[in-house]
């Protein structure tokens, strides 16, 4: 439930605070005043898109902030934690929930949730379980089959939810395994020749048998053999420095005579210094045993190795050039296996799928009869009770119908859904999309909606002109009928019918002003006199008239028997 709401520079709507709270809350004002501007901040606080034409003229941006009273767990509490927001506490059944939506000039827009910043498809996921909204535009949209069946299958309830969750899981399973089938026998062709490919380059890496980094050991090897007159003078004066073979001077020997020289004296320093040397000695000794191993490498190597290197090399060349590199033939190797086998698998693959997808199609049509079956139930006992609504909506010889017939198969299932009017005795049932004019649409979404509520509970009603297009006793109705959904259900409903705000249980007025330069609108909780002046004005025009104000009072007194 919404508890108040605060509108800035929204329309002609400067600032105001609207208390909203629990029961049936009627909108009313001039022309023009800005009434639907309300239902524009409400459309903005739950995720509808932000138009800058809606920023109030003069004004950088506009803001409309909301408080909802939620539960302190469930879908809306789970919502708001994803979203790194708060719930306040109120007790152990309430929390306050804290939304805000600004929307500047240039079109940029802004939301926050429970105290955090969030898009604006977090308040489009609350909204689903905060509101209902009912528009002239909503009414169009009951003419559409979707609506229609949504309505079936809101008031079928449980039933209905459980069948169609039986059959969409069934109808997805079932897709799922026929693209796959069909994918096989429609790119037959394609897969064979991709394994035959995959066989040939399996064969050739097999035959290659390459090493990981082997391209870049052979390099190294190749520039070194290449290379080997050169590599070999260097490594033999880097040996003779460090280890004489022929007793002349070396690093080695020089090392030794330091370390002996110092050694022959009690310094403590140089005796510290001579274990440096030492080490030096060890290091030179096996710095030339090194360079001797690799001088031996490069005598053993000869011109028939050179060869077989760059052999070697042009061989991993030949899958580097295939591959685009020598890890991703390796990875082609480790991975193409299964590849070739699922290529391989497509005759027992298409035998397997096919058992598959025509065991599931046995149970989807299982499912799809009986998803059919609550819903033809759930349609009889909805055409009844909507008829009965309609019958006390000033429509006593209307007669309503939900048909089921059978339907293209999709994920809602196989059932074409229709809501047929026959408004008079001896009319033909027609669907509401052709043969309802506006006011008898208006009263057939409210009936749906106050007959829906006893099934599928909604915390918050917002009817937007619902009366348009009636008037006098079925105006009346509409009212009661409001009334009667405010008892389970928070309802606001913007009016310009004296007939509907009578029941309200608050009145709130948007009222117009104009300094001669700029026209700005607010809003006021009107009570006593106030309200029935404004009653008085709706129903004639002038708030001070004598026999206007009488008939107001009367209205009034209706929503008190």
């Amino acid at each position: 439930m919404i508890e108040e709401m605060r509108l800035r520079d929204l329309g002609v709507i400067a600032e105001a605070i609207l208390p909203i709270g629990p029961g049936f809350t009627a909108i009313t004002g001039e022309t023009g005043a800005g009434k639907t501007m309300v239902v524009t901040g409400l459309g903005l606080l739950l995720g509808q898109r932000a138009d800058s034409g809606a920023v109030r003229a003069g004004a950088t941006q506009a803001s409309v902030a909301g408080v909802w009273l939620v539960p302190p767990t469930g879908r809306v509490a789970d919502t708001v934690d994803e979203a790194g927001g708060e719930l306040e506490p109120l007790d152990d059944e309430r929390s306050e929930l804290y939304v805000s939506r600004t929307l500047t000039a240039e079109g940029r827009s802004r939301a926050s949730v429970g105290g955090r910043a969030a898009p604006a498809g977090v308040l489009a996921e609350l909204a689903e379980a905060l509101v209902v909204v009912h528009g002239q535009s909503d009414q169009l949209r009951l003419k559409s089959t979707a609506a229609q069946r949504d309505a079936l299958d809101r008031f079928g309830g449980k039933p209905v939810a459980q069948a169609q969750d039986r059959y969409r899981r069934l109808f997805d399973s079932w897709r799922e395994r026929d693209a796959a089938l069909r994918d096989l026998v429609d790119n037959r062709d394609r897969r064979q020749a991709e394994a035959a490919d995959l066989r040939e380059a399996l064969a050739l890496i097999e035959a290659a048998d390459p090493q990981p980094n082997e391209d870049s050991e052979l390099n190294e090897r190749a520039e070194r053999l290449a290379n080997a007159e050169e590599l070999r003078l260097a490594a033999s004066l880097a040996h003779s420095a460090l280890s004489s073979d022929e007793g002349g001077p070396d690093i080695a020997a020089l090392a030794a005579e330091a370390r002996r020289a110092v050694e022959r004296t009690a310094d403590a320093t140089l005796l510290t210094i001579a274990e440096g040397i030492a080490d030096l000695g060890y290091r030179a000794a096996d710095l030339a045993a090194q360079l001797s191993s690799y001088l031996a490498d490069l005598d053993e190597a000869g011109p028939h190795e050179l060869a077989a290197v760059e052999e070697r090399r042009a061989v991993l060349a030949t899958l580097i050039r295939a591959h685009g590199s020598l890890d991703a033939a390796l990875e082609l190797w480790n991975t193409g296996s299964l590849r070739l086998a699922e290529l391989e698998d497509d005759g027992e693959r298409v035998d397997r799928l096919t058992a598959e997808r025509d065991a599931i199609r046995v149970e989807l049509d299982e499912a799809a009869d009986a998803l059919t079956s609550v819903r033809v139930k759930a349609a009889e006992r909805l055409g009844a009770a909507v008829t009965a609504e309609l019958h006390a909506l000033a429509m006593p010889d209307a007669r309503l119908e939900v048909a089921v017939t059978p339907g293209a198969e999709s994920t809602h299932g196989r059932d074409d859904v229709a809501i047929l009017l026959a408004p008079h005795p001896g009319a033909e049932p027609r669907s509401v999309s052709r043969g309802a004019s506006g006011g008898e649409l208006s009263r057939v979404m409210l009936a749906i909606e106050v007959v829906i509520s006893a099934t599928d509970p909604v915390p918050t009603f917002v009817f937007d002109e619902v009366d348009a297009g009636i008037g006098g006793a079925a105006a009346i109705e509409v009212g009661r009928r409001l009334a009667q959904l405010a008892q389970t259900s928070q309802v606001i409903a913007v009016t310009h019918l004296a007939q509907v705000a009578a029941f309200a249980n608050n009145h709130l007025s948007v009222v117009k002003s104009n300094d001669g330069q700029v026209t700005a609108s607010s809003v006021r909780t009107l009570a006593g006199a106030e309200r029935e002046a404004e009653m008085a004005r709706l129903l004639s025009g002038l708030t001070d008239s004598d026999a206007a104000l009488v008939h107001a009072r009367e209205l009034l007194a209706l929503r008190e028997d």
